[in-house]
């Protein structure tokens, strides 16, 4: 399954980046049965719901060419909104300083979930500064994170 989303997100950001677009990341999610492709783009003047039709005309016609998703699935691309999603190493640290929800995958000291300030990255870890402690989150064990939006 990790190769194939590797795959995927490869293929998606050949498509996507010539066209002017970061690609931020890619989530494929299977819930209740049904398959979801969601995939974060940005621009360098922000996003428009005519770039996210653009991206999915573009993208979707890739996919049905290359078909490497089985069965049906839901495409959706969208902005990264206020609640920034952050997929890689990257994103972390360019974030360092802003406040971030991480969930992981397994519990690390019997929670899974844990919010504070991005303090970067150090040796395959994420550093987050929560109110109570400094925590060390597995770059692996991520399974999502977000920034907490500035009001």
């Amino acid at each position: 399954m990790r190769q194939m989303r590797e795959d995927l997100t490869a293929l998606i950001r050949m498509t996507v980046e010539p066209m002017g677009y970061e690609l931020l990341g890619v989530e494929y999610l299977q819930p209740g049965g049904s398959t979801l492709l969601r995939i974060y783009i940005d621009g360098e003047n922000g996003i428009t719901p005519d770039d996210c039709a653009a991206v999915s005309h573009q993208v979707s016609g890739v996919l049905d060419v290359e078909d490497p998703i089985p069965g049906q699935y839901t495409l959706e691309v969208s902005s990264p909104g206020l609640d920034r999603p952050l997929f890689t190493s990257a994103h972390y640290q360019r974030f360092t300083g802003r406040r971030a929800k991480v969930r992981l995958r397994e519990k690390l000291g019997g929670r899974r979930r844990f919010e504070g300030v991005l303090q970067g990255i150090q040796e395959g870890y994420l550093l987050l500064q929560g109110e109570e402690a400094l925590f060390r989150l597995p770059l692996d064990q991520i399974e999502s994170a977000r920034l907490v939006p500035e009001l």
